[in-house]
């Protein structure tokens, strides 16, 4: 009897050692907790991508906070770049079991901090803390723009974006700057080589339009390697129309004002030799009075002229309108320049002259069209010279249309 007890004993102390056995394996492979309410691991819990720790993630990194089982209850996300600190804003997902940024793409060169607090399967509460850092690019560039922010500029205004780098990836960046208008028109874009990107509507713009260009050219990879560092919105504003019309055989322009001729005004243009380009050019700058040196165009030492006055740069290989006193009866009569297109000025620009009355009353913008010139046609990439390509044509120069 005494031997029966005693196995009895000894059997039921080796089943209770394995039920509390076979319990702590099942709570074990549960991954949540224990029978003794201890909870898992915050990082069990709480799955956060990119890894804690990481380095040198892509832009294309995918960042994401979620819970395999329970819910989310906060995420706080913290992107820390150049000594600033910005919130990085996002969204719970409907089940509030997975957290995901607004704006998908990760910012290089920036360290990001993630505090998320959720409840667990069993409804216990658990907070994880974990940081990563992205890419530091070693190459970058930008995009010069052309107008410049808050300008009224003329009707026939075209955006125009000129790299600092070779851009080989020309659809990527191209996607990245968005070019719209109120009231809205069609805008398309235009490449010219691998560091130009310009952008207009079919016809010239209204006038009162507003136009933005939002440049999102941040960590986009324009080129292996170089990553772009611009993230902002330029707006502009178009005012009257005014259109010029040169008549180099004339010696005449005939200036429009939102369609009616204002004036006819007497003008000479290039010489035989010197002949002036045909064709639609834009208001680049205005300068109410440069240096004109013919060294820096391409000819020899035929002039350099210190103080030319009311100018006005229509082509990036130096064609201008402007004032001239030195040949003061050439305008309305002949032509005598080596390209430019001269109006009757007086010696420091009087504004009384048809130079300083013209040049008062123009924008970078203004288009200035030349007929009947001995020359041909100026080249679209030019100046601003793309108006003188069909639109077929200017949209055939899209990478991604």
């Amino acid at each position: 009897m005494h031997v029966q007890t005693r196995a009895w004993r000894a059997g039921a102390v080796l089943a209770t050692a394995l039920t509390w056995v076979a319990l702590l394996a099942g709570c074990t492979s549960s991954g949540v907790g224990d029978v003794f309410g201890r909870p898992a691991a915050p990082d069990d819990v709480i799955r956060v991508s990119p890894d804690d720790g990481s380095r040198d993630v892509h832009a294309g990194g995918r960042l994401r906070v979620r819970v395999p089982s329970g819910r989310l209850e906060s995420v706080t996300v913290v992107r820390s770049q150049d000594g600033q600190e910005f919130p990085v804003l996002g969204r719970l997902s409907a089940d509030e079991t997975v957290w995901k940024p607004d704006d998908p793409r990760l910012v290089l060169a920036a360290e990001y901090t993630i505090d998320a607090v959720a409840l667990d399967g069993d409804g216990r509460r658990v907070a994880r803390h974990a940081t990563f850092t992205t890419f530091v690019p070693d190459r970058r560039f930008v995009g010069y723009l052309m107008p410049e922010n808050r300008a009224t500029v003329g009707t026939g205004m075209i955006v125009s974006v000129q790299f600092n780098r070779q851009i080989t990836n020309r659809a990527a960046v191209e996607r990245a700057i968005r070019v719209t208008a109120r009231p809205a028109v069609e805008i398309r874009p235009h490449w010219f080589g691998d560091k130009r990107l310009d952008f207009r509507p079919r016809q010239y713009w209204r006038p009162g339009t507003r136009v933005t260009v939002a440049l999102r050219l941040r960590d986009v990879e324009g080129a292996p390697g170089a990553y772009g560092l611009q993230y902002k919105n330029v707006s502009f504003t178009v005012g009257r129309s005014q259109v010029s019309l040169v008549d180099a055989a004339a010696h005449t322009m005939k200036v429009r004002r939102d369609g009616k001729v204002v004036a006819t005004v007497p003008i000479t243009a290039g010489a035989p030799r010197t002949t002036t380009y045909n064709g639609k050019m834009v208001v680049m700058e205005r300068l109410a009075v440069t240096r004109m040196n013919s060294r820096t165009v391409g000819f020899g030492g035929e002039y350099d002229i210190p103080d030319v006055p009311h100018a006005m740069r229509l082509t990036e290989s130096g064609t201008f309108v402007h004032g001239n006193y030195w040949s003061p009866d050439a305008p309305g009569r002949v032509n005598v320049s080596h390209g430019c297109v001269g109006l009757k000025d007086v010696k420091g620009g009087g504004s009384g002259t048809p130079a300083g009355w013209f040049f008062d009353r123009s924008l970078v913008g203004d288009v200035i069209e030349v007929v009947h010139s001995d020359d041909k046609k100026v080249a679209p990439d030019n100046g601003l010279g793309g108006w003188n390509m069909g639109w077929d044509e200017w949209k055939a120069g899209s990478a991604v249309w």
